[in-house]
């Protein structure tokens, strides 16, 4: 298939609708660029793939939001740069309250946005309750939160051991936190 702004649009209107091969297409193409721009602005590869999967995340989440007398690749640039920006701002705040006499209050008072609602649920939990979470997750997913949080493997030491592409990787990683998620929540609520 060529790819134009005609196919490209035809995927972000079925990604709308929840077709999951729209959303692997949107991911595959779009990958690179925003890894890419991370990587340059934050020098790292680890804190540039998470902020990038955090990104598609958000993006895939809020793709109805999405205004299409913009480009999408600057939606996505933009996302990602806001994630970046309030991590930083996370990780300047922990300096600051460990280096200076500022109030607990106006500690409190910082932005504070980089965690996911995901990622916030699943690092409430203790590990025996976590443990017991992950186990009601289908064994693919299992699996895939094991490398990635327990053996801390990048993505593409992940694609490696399971021999299967990155794209497949990062999508099963990205469905299984939010099933993680609705999980913990569920449990939480009863």
């Amino acid at each position: 298939m060529e790819i134009n702004e005609e196919s490209i649009q035809f995927q972000i209107n079925r990604a709308k609708d929840g077709k999951r091969s729209a959303f692997n297409f949107l991911l595959d193409l779009y990958w690179n660029k925003v890894y890419g721009f991370q990587l340059k602005r934050v020098g790292n590869e680890h804190d540039a793939e998470d902020i990038t999967m955090e990104t598609f995340s958000k993006a895939f989440d809020k793709i109805d939001s999405f205004d299409e007398s913009y480009e999408f690749d600057t939606w996505l640039i933009t996302i990602s740069k806001n994630i970046q920006i309030d991590m930083s701002r996370k990780k300047n705040a922990s300096i600051r309250s460990q280096t200076t006499d500022a109030s607990e209050e106006q500690i409190n008072r910082i932005a504070d946005k980089a965690p996911s609602p995901e990622d916030q649920l699943i690092t409430q939990q203790n590990l025996a309750q976590l443990l017991r979470y992950i186990k009601q997750l289908k064994p693919h997913y299992q699996e895939i939160i094991n490398l990635r949080y327990f053996q801390e493997m990048s993505y593409n030491e992940i694609s490696d051991a399971l021999q299967e592409p990155l794209s497949n990787v990062k999508v099963r990683l990205l469905r299984a936190r939010k099933l993680l998620a609705q999980i913990i929540t569920q449990n939480r609520d009863s």
